[in-house]
């Protein structure tokens, strides 16, 4: 993975909050990495219990708030696709901006609905969300009500490659923001509202963490055509290693895979996302996609 050194990353909607750790909610629990209403890489069921419980309450601000957040500076260096290739913290704007840029026209060419911009907030230890109170131990993870990406950035050294032995590389990070930005394509086209039954292997709540699997491998094949706002390319290329980083970090995260590495028995009636080869083969058919309705993971019978 290699960005253009001339893009201009300046802009776009990363920022990294310090505080609000505390909260009055009972908390998100603990989420293997997903979407606090759609679920992530390993989390749905909470999030889509929370999602549910604020609509009815009007759509308010959440489960209960924690203190003040302070904006850090963590984010104001990084201007360029010099800088990207130098710094993952940089790398992660880049890749916010490229998902922008390709959103921005597949999802009114091929749905009619325009994006509405979602923002990715980085922190440490804990915070505070629209969803309710965020540890690192829950992973990275979408929050519809208010529509934001939230990302401890130790999970991918301390729990993917720690705890789950993952390889790494760096296409892993900007696969898992894939994904957690097909969350939010599926609560903008109101996918996430078709979620009904929570476990099993052929559950709404797999259909939904294997819908954003597809999305992630779409923005994949589409990232080099991306650009800035002055239409400077923003990926310079992504090579067959970084697809095989993607693929690596989706088996993983499969609830199969997972089931193991914990020591137990494979049970598919507790899969909340899918088998590893099955969020697999998810990114590779949004890899190879040419129309996001082949994505559909709610109509078919083949997951």
């Amino acid at each position: 993975m290699r960005f253009n050194p001339k893009a201009d990353i300046s802009g776009g909607h990363v920022t990294d909050v310090r505080g609000g750790g505390g909260s009055r909610g009972g908390g998100l629990g603990n989420l293997p990495m997903g979407a606090i209403s759609g679920g992530g890489i390993g989390t749905t069921i909470v999030v889509i219990i929370i999602f549910v419980i604020v609509q009815l309450a009007g759509g308010g601000g959440g489960l209960g708030s924690a203190g003040p957040q302070e904006t850090t500076d963590r984010y104001d260096k990084c201007l360029s696709g010099a800088d990207a290739n130098k710094s993952e913290d940089c790398a992660r704007k880049a890749v916010e901006l490229s998902l922008e840029s390709y959103w921005a026209k597949v999802l009114p060419a091929q749905t009619g609905k325009q994006l509405q911009p979602t923002q990715i907030k980085t922190f440490t230890d804990a915070t505070s969300t629209g969803c309710g109170n965020a540890t690192k131990d829950v992973g990275p993870f979408y929050c519809p009500t208010d529509q934001t990406i939230y990302l401890d950035t130790t999970f991918f050294n301390d729990v993917l490659e720690g705890q789950l032995g993952g390889q790494g590389g760096d296409f892993v990070e900007p696969y898992v923001i894939g994904h957690e930005f097909g969350h939010h394509i599926q609560n903008l086209l109101g996918t996430m509202g078709r979620v009904r039954t929570q476990q099993g292997p052929t559950s709404d709540s797999v259909r939904l963490e294997l819908q954003a699997d597809c999305y992630a491998g779409m923005w994949t094949r589409g990232a080099t055509g991306t650009t800035d706002t002055k239409g400077v390319q923003i990926f310079q290329a992504i090579d067959e290693q970084d697809i095989t980083e993607a693929l690596d970090a989706a088996k993983d995260v499969g609830d199969d895979y997972i089931q193991r590495r914990g020591g137990g028995d494979v049970n598919p009636e507790q899969w909340t996302h899918g088998s590893s080869e099955q969020r697999m083969r998810w990114f590779t058919t949004g890899y190879n996609a040419t129309n996001i309705n082949q994505c559909d993971t709610f109509s078919t019978n083949n997951l």
